[in-house]
């Protein structure tokens, strides 16, 4: 049976870990950006930016101010995202070489 704890974690990590989530979250961190400039920047359709920004929402790994007839997203300061991300950039950097030979591995 799995742990309701293991749950989270994975719900948490899936929440990040998908690959344009993933995108929108680094370029968030970089400053705020409306769906059309991450749409834009990242060479996603709107409607997939759109709905990949209700999931980062739903977790509070993000958040928005209404500008107009825009939204303006930028990553939740109290999520910590993005000190979560810095950490994980440093542990990537670090063991980058164990990395690719655990990749040619498998």
């Amino acid at each position: 049976m799995i742990s309701m704890s293991f749950k989270l974690y994975k719900n948490f990590l899936n929440a990040i870990f998908n690959e344009t989530r993933f995108e929108i979250i680094k370029l968030l961190i970089k400053g705020p950006r409306s769906v059309n400039s991450i749409s834009e920047n990242l060479r996603f359709e709107q409607s997939r930016v759109s709905h990949n920004l209700k999931k980062l929402e739903c977790y509070a790994f993000v958040n928005y101010k209404c500008k107009g007839k825009e939204r303006i997203y930028s990553i939740n300061k109290i999520s910590h995202i993005r000190e979560i991300i810095k950490s994980i950039d440093k542990y990537i950097n670090r063991y980058n070489r164990i990395f690719k030979d655990c990749i040619k591995k498998n």
